[in-house]
């Protein structure tokens, strides 16, 4: 899982294993050696309406409704996105780059755009 922050927007891609891992326990995250301290980043199901996220201890959550949970694996969707508060959430699946890069993408999912 990958984690990008840009301003009041924070977005999480998932790989297909973090996808799968998700669908199955509910439950994806990473840590991060920042600054000689742990920077923690979850992606939560919860039974909440709309997608929010919480910042506490280090921690960074995303809650998935179950139902978008359940939408968002089961199909071609790409992600989700809410506000909450001043924060923009994003939660997406993750494709493979068009351009070179020299990180691993064999655990992507296909980009649609290579196809035109």
């Amino acid at each position: 899982m990958k984690l990008r922050i840009k301003g009041n927007a924070i977005r999480y891609r998932l790989s297909k294993t973090d996808v799968e891992r998700f669908a199955a326990e509910g439950r994806v995250e990473e840590t991060i050696n920042f600054a000689g301290q742990p920077l923690k980043y979850i992606l939560q199901q919860n039974n909440d309406d709309a997608l929010s996220a919480t910042y506490k201890d280090n921690v960074i959550t995303m809650y998935m409704p179950v139902d978008m949970k359940n939408e968002w694996v089961d199909t071609e969707k790409v992600g989700f996105n809410n506000t909450c508060g001043d924060l923009q959430l994003l939660i997406e699946k993750d494709f493979m780059c068009l351009d070179d890069v020299a990180e691993d993408q064999s655990d992507n999912f296909p980009n649609p755009l290579a196809k035109k």
